[in-house]
């Protein structure tokens, strides 16, 4: 599909500020819509904003179709009277630059609690049947979603496949059993995805309003402890006992001598090419419904996927298996029509992940930190004078460092082909050089991460790949950061180059 010329800003919602610990859903958010408009721009990139669990990783969610609970705005669950001033008048010592998902975890919940005791003793009685027609609309997904979320609750937060074998195998009588036993629970993680849901696609709509669209992330893969995996454990490979027997990763790239072992199960592409499909049709048709465009993390594992024997400690001892991803594509856009999708190309391309990004026109990726120091210097795809008009280039993304943070440790090779082209850059113009020099190029999108936008050092990196660092995913921005002076630079850059 071919895009328009234009340009976004990547911020995650768990990054504004706010009183509560970590971004919402309520008047930060809509603050950084206005922010977006005032800046010119177009686009507003988001990770996967399913529910997290350990590691705290938006790319290991417990569903790949449910909303994170986290985001819910407290103070919309106030004015409708689900929950009182009292009740959030006293809060923890919150960071302000930081989230601490081990006081959120249990802080949000137990005020998430309070707002659906008082919705079943008649609070917000005007939702009532707005919560029933998202309990029927959303059905096919929502019902393993929060039995899953009742059942690791009841069972100390184990993994399923750690549970009982009855229900670990989902046998009729023990889901039954369970859903009999569970029901208010049940009935509780539902709410909280209205509320969700409810949120999400009202700040959307506001988005819209203001011209400005959405791009969200579809991770390849699901997490090995998600409703997804339980709820359709032929989908994957897994034993007779729901033990992975394979497990997805990347060899070792330039994030990784060792690669990346994401544990995540590997899908069994031939039961699913059997049924049409089934489930990534209902998997992309969800994320229309959360997002404008859809970008793809990790593309190239649909031509083919690393495949590590489960047990291995690190992601060398793999292996290339092919995929059907011609034949996945063709079903989805036969089911679903031409989808908006940018792929994430990343890592080691082929010329098969090439010809399958293009037999698709799918606009691949350009990230401008790999286009200085290697490989090929006069054909480097990501120096912005060789980058096609039909990719979305970046200066970084979630996984690199900030811009600044990067050109601090970058190794003199980089630096000295960078200077190349920015003979009078330095740690303090880094950024913003690196935003014109993206905002310029042919690409028909450019993005940027707000850490770069801010002109933020290591301090700000979201992710470091391969690490369970406590400071992964918590990256939030301080109230009054994002400033009138640097929505008007943005926007002169964004009317200069055209977008």
């Amino acid at each position: 599909m071919a895009f328009s010329r234009s340009s976004g800003v990547l911020a995650h919602p768990t990054s504004f500020p706010g009183p509560y610990g970590v971004g919402e859903l309520g008047k930060h958010a809509y603050a950084f819509v206005d922010w977006l408009a005032s800046a010119g721009q177009k686009l507003w990139q988001v990770m996967p904003l399913g529910p997290t669990g350990y590691g705290d990783s938006p790319y290991q969610s417990f569903s790949a179709f449910a909303g994170n609970p986290y985001l819910i705005s407290f103070d919309e669950l106030r004015d409708l009277g689900l929950l009182t001033d009292a009740e959030l008048g006293e809060l923890p010592d919150f960071p302000a630059d930081r989230v601490d998902y081990g006081w959120i975890y249990t802080w949000k919940f137990e005020k998430l609690a309070l707002a659906y005791a008082a919705f079943e003793n008649g609070a917000a009685a005007e939702l009532r049947q707005e919560f029933a027609d998202f309990k029927r609309e959303e059905a096919d997904w929502l019902e393993d979603y929060a039995l899953f979320m009742a059942l690791k609750d009841a069972l100390g937060g184990a993994a399923w496949n750690a549970w009982e074998h009855d229900i670990r195998v989902r046998e009729p009588q023990a889901l039954a059993r369970w859903r009999e036993r569970l029901a208010r629970e049940i009935d509780r993680i539902r709410f909280y995805q209205f509320l969700f849901f409810r949120q999400w696609r009202a700040l959307r709509a506001y988005a819209h309003d203001k011209g400005i669209r959405v791009i969200g992330d579809i991770p390849i893969f699901v997490a090995m402890d998600s409703a997804d995996a339980w709820s359709a454990p032929d989908q994957f490979h897994f034993d007779e006992d729901g033990h992975p027997t394979v497990v997805a990763g990347v060899p070792p790239d330039y994030f990784s001598e060792t690669g990346q072992l994401w544990g995540n199960p590997l899908y069994r592409w031939d039961v699913m090419q059997q049924d049409g499909f089934r489930w990534w049709i209902r998997r992309f048709k969800g994320s229309l419904h959360l997002y404008d465009i859809i970008r793809i993390d990790h593309f190239r594992g649909f031509e083919a996927y690393w495949e590590i024997p489960a047990g291995e400690e690190t992601a060398v001892k793999g292996r290339w298996v092919k995929a059907p991803g011609h034949e996945l594509f063709k079903a989805v856009r036969e089911a679903l029509g031409e989808l908006p999708i940018i792929a994430e190309d990343l890592g080691v391309i082929t010329p098969e992940v090439e010809r399958l990004r293009d037999d698709f026109d799918f606009p691949g990726m350009a990230v401008l930190q790999f286009a200085y120091g290697s490989g090929d210097w006069n054909n480097n795809a990501f120096l912005p004078q060789n980058v096609a008009q039909n990719r979305a280039i970046y200066t970084g993304t979630h996984d690199n460092d900030t811009t600044r943070g990067w050109f601090a440790t970058a190794r003199p090779d980089e630096l000295n082909h960078l200077r190349e082209f920015l003979p009078n850059t330095d740690e303090s113009k880094i950024a913003w050089d690196m935003i014109e020099l993206a905002w310029r190029s042919r690409a028909d999108i450019a993005v940027v991460p707000l850490p770069d936008l801010l002109n933020l050092g290591t301090e700000a990196r979201m992710n470091l790949p391969g690490s369970l660092s406590s400071a992964n995913w918590s990256w939030r921005f301080r109230e009054g950061a994002l400033s009138p002076f640097i929505a008007r630079r943005l926007r002169i850059l964004t009317e200069e180059s055209g977008r």
